[in-house]
């Protein structure tokens, strides 16, 4: 790892309008708690702007500084969404911002369908990748194989699955970027020990309207991906 001017390690997390919050906030928390316990590493929010940006609850977020300011992060992290995610794959500010800050980062990760974003600007090609469940279908367009997987890594690429797997990948970051006993007192901190009332998800017994859900992303993938795929080919 680099050390920016002010000798600490910067970790940007990329906001845009749109994004579900949780994938932002929750890898956030964690890694803004690795902060107290290992200062040399600094936490920002990093945006087209510093304005308010919706996300997808009645809840705004700010960033704490404008992409141009942040250049060349240590780490990056690109949280997911649907429609939001959607949109930024072809929006000029973000694919610049990720595509220039991912070539001098140590590590590229996302949260949920933030893998999407890498693959719209050609960071997933011949890669192992996660994302959302529901939007496994939209990767193979964008090169990648998917896998169902809490969190997964190809050379310095890592991504989380779906929303809240976003904890437990920041855990684990937290770990490769310091150690497991740091992690484990990160994890202490913000008293992480979930246990959700009805156990886990019954992967094989997904409810028939879910499924329909996902094939349906899975046939639009072509289209989805398709504006994306020019601009990445025009090497924009």
């Amino acid at each position: 790892m680099t050390a920016d001017d002010t000798g600490a390690t910067t970790i940007a997390v990329v906001l845009y309008p749109g994004l579900t919050a949780l994938d932002l906030v929750g890898p956030l928390q964690v890694l803004a708690e690795l902060q107290r316990f290992a200062p040399q590493y600094r936490t920002v929010v990093v945006g087209a702007h510093t304005e308010p940006m919706s996300t997808d609850l009645p809840l705004q977020l700010v960033a704490d500084r404008t992409f141009a300011e942040v250049p060349h992060p240590d780490v990056l992290v690109v949280p997911g969404g649907r429609i939001g995610t959607i949109r930024a794959m072809s929006d000029p500010g973000v694919r610049d911002y990720v595509r220039t800050a991912a070539a001098s980062a140590d590590v590229v990760g996302s949260v949920c369908t933030g893998s999407l974003i890498l693959g719209a600007v050609g960071l997933l090609r011949g890669r192992q990748a996660t994302t959302n469940w529901f939007f496994a279908g939209v990767l193979e367009p964008l090169g990648a194989t998917y896998h169902r997987r809490r969190w997964i890594e190809d050379g310095n690429i890592t991504m989380s699955a779906g929303v809240s797997a976003g904890i437990d990948w920041a855990l684990h970051l937290v770990a490769e970027l310091t150690d497991e006993a740091t992690a484990r007192r990160v994890q202490l901190a913000l008293d992480y020990d979930p246990r959700p009332p009805f156990g886990g998800i019954d992967w094989i017994h997904i409810p028939r309207l879910p499924r329909a859900m996902r094939a349906a992303i899975g046939l639009l993938a072509p289209v989805i991906t398709a504006k994306p795929e020019r601009l990445t080919r025009a090497g924009a």
